[in-house]
């Protein structure tokens, strides 16, 4: 090992010592934070940005700039003082750390222009790394992704997910630094200091992983340099750390985790950490080689297609790979269920912008973040029961604001004999409840066709829940659907129920109309294809024709989705919404037979209609 020259060493100690410094200052002021966790990491902060890394900090979305992921984002001080250091922030700013009415919260959010994603749910951080680095390959940049990992987020199953991705992927431009101080928040964490054992994990997925002394910056900057160089496999640097390194009185120390240091203590420690100044100036900022990327090309959007009977997953499948010929920025991922969602259409008409990410539906969520955050329009699918496996990543996006699409397909018991655990019936409860998230539920060909492109549209996390079973048409290929909208499928001057419904309940309830009116029982019947945003004018026009009386049917458990969704648009109208949902926990059987078994078919329809009624 060749030592570092005396200038760049003290240069680098310094700016570790004031990032030690700026990081206890702000959690101090805060009265909060994990002053504690961004002094172990310093050392390596230090190195990475101002010995490693390629960025223009004026620009840290730039495609060609090097993007840094804090996975472990409690130590979000230590990011807020590097960016100071690179004159992005300024020194005062970070004692407003924690405050109201600052960008510089406990856990970084992307309404600071150098944080990509939303970090500090433990485990997501390479994941989101991951989308990064397949971003910038599919864009043709030489930019790298550094992702800061604490050892004990690694007990996370995602953390190997992610892995695992990257390492089939080959992404020799992703390096992660895990951050092995050896203590969680309650104790010492599962393999404290034993960095052999990650290295032999990471090793395992195919990484290029080496062990460190995470203080030693003779040791840090080469190894760094070499990670970045890299064109093989992606780099695991295990770096061997003290938890407080540097703090007077909490180094090493166990019950200082998530604790500001009270103003005495903190003075002496701060005045401790300047003695150890050498005052000279931060190394110059390496910033990327200027090149011109090739934008995306965007063609006319295709053409309506006419569709007969057909399940929707299987126009999802097509209409996106039309929109993917259309504009270049749109991209599939899948886990592992493409023949079944129909990504396969995506994958074989763009292969170069697929992504498989097998059976790991959080990394596949995490992952679509990163690519967002590349500017992608990311469509990722699987079986809607499986998303939920991914709610806090997709909590997490949210929190981002990341433009990602999903699909759900094989949604309710409408799927049939596969069971209750294939059967999403909680899907609409979970995408509801993300904040800005839109949540769409087409019924037939030309409504999923729309819906895949108001997707692509609506800026922000959407969602399309597709079914198994082909559906008839009901809608020309020339109608039009917008976000927040509804249809009013069927009426008549003498309704006297509203029938909302979607999705595969639209049929039973329209298949219900026709009977009724056989009979001269008119019903009103609502397509709610935009479970959110809602159309509450359009449903309380709807209750008020046929005196307020409203059914919502809804292959899905009872809380949570349309029928929710209804009520809330009508507060405070007096409308009494009658609901028939899966209330019980579903058995294999034929579809049609599960929708009447389970109370949400045409004759539960028609029953619950003539008591309504009174006829």
């Amino acid at each position: 090992m060749i030592p570092l020259p005396d200038g760049l060493l003290q240069s680098l100690e310094d700016v570790a010592t004031r990032l030690r410094i700026e990081s206890i200052r702000a959690t101090t002021a805060a009265g909060s934070g994990h002053p504690t966790s961004a002094a172990s990491a310093a050392d390596l902060v230090a190195a990475l940005f101002f010995a490693t890394m390629r960025l223009d900090p004026d620009q840290p979305r730039s495609p060609l700039s090097d993007r840094f992921v804090l996975s472990k984002g409690h130590a979000a001080p230590l990011l807020y003082a590097v960016w100071a250091e690179l004159g992005i922030l300024k020194r005062e700013e970070l004692t407003t750390l924690r405050e109201l009415s600052s960008d510089l919260e406990g856990h970084p959010t992307p309404r600071l222009p150098f944080v990509d994603v939303a970090t500090g749910s433990l485990g997501q951080g390479l994941g989101a790394g991951a989308g990064l680095a397949l971003g910038a390959r599919m864009l043709g940049t030489d930019a790298r992704v550094f992702v800061l990992l604490g050892d004990g987020e690694t007990a996370e199953g995602s953390v190997w997910e992610a892995a695992q991705m990257a390492g089939h992927e080959r992404l020799a431009n992703l390096v992660a630094i895990v951050d092995v101080n050896g203590l969680g928040q309650s104790g010492p964490t599962m393999l404290g200091h034993d960095v052999k054992a990650y290295q032999r994990r990471f090793a395992a997925f195919g990484w290029r992983a080496v062990t460190l002394d995470g203080h030693d910056l003779h040791e840090i900057v080469p190894a760094l340099r070499r990670a970045r160089a890299s064109r093989q496999a992606p780099t695991a640097i295990i770096a061997r750390t003290e938890k407080g390194h540097g703090i007077e009185g909490v180094a090493g120390l166990e019950g200082w985790h998530g604790k500001a240091l009270p103003r005495d203590m903190a003075e002496r420690a701060i005045a401790a950490l300047e003695a150890k100044l050498h005052h000279v100036p931060p190394p110059p900022v390496r910033k990327p080689a200027r090149r011109k990327l090739p934008k995306p090309e965007s063609l006319p959007a295709p053409p309506p297609k006419s569709y007969g009977e057909v399940a929707t997953r299987e126009v999802y499948g097509e209409a996106l790979a039309r929109l993917g010929t259309a504009d270049a920025r749109v991209l599939a991922l899948d886990g592992d269920v493409k023949n079944s969602t129909y990504a396969e259409r995506f994958r074989d008409a763009h292969p170069e912008r697929f992504v498989e990410a097998y059976i790991a539906e959080q990394t596949m969520v995490s992952a679509a973040a990163g690519l967002a955050a590349q500017g992608f329009i990311p469509f990722a699918s699987t079986f809607a029961c499986f998303l939920t496996r991914a709610a806090d990543q997709l909590r997490m996006a949210a929190i981002s604001r990341s433009n990602v699409k999903l699909c759900g397909s094989h949604a309710g018991v409408s799927i049939g004999e596969d069971g209750a655990s294939q059967m999403a019936l909680e899907d609409l409860a979970l995408f509801r409840a993300l904040p800005e998230a839109v949540v769409l539920y087409p019924s037939d060909g030309a409504s999923a066709e729309a819906c895949v492109q108001l997707a692509a549209l609506q800026r922000g996390i959407v969602y399309i829940r597709t079914t198994r079973m082909k559906t008839p048409a009901v809608y020309g290929e020339q109608e039009a659907f917008t976000v927040g909208g509804l249809k009013v499928v069927r009426s008549h001057d003498g309704d006297v129920v509203t029938v909302v419904a979607a999705g595969v309940t639209l049929h039973e309830a329209l298949a219900a109309h026709d009977e009724l009116a056989a009979s001269g029982v008119h019903v009103r019947v609502v397509d709610l294809y935009s479970v959110k945003p809602v159309d509450a004018a359009g449903l309380l026009a709807a209750a008020r024709a046929t005196r307020h009386r409203m059914l919502v049917v809804e292959d899905h458990y009872a809380e949570g989705g349309l029928a929710d969704a209804v009520r809330e648009a009508l507060v405070p109208e007096p409308v009494v919404v009658h609901h028939l949902a899966v209330r019980e926990i579903p058995h294999s059987g034929p579809p049609k037979k599960l929708l009447e078994r389970y109370g949400i078919g045409r004759a539960a329809i028609v029953t619950k209609v003539r008591e309504l009624a009174g006829a």
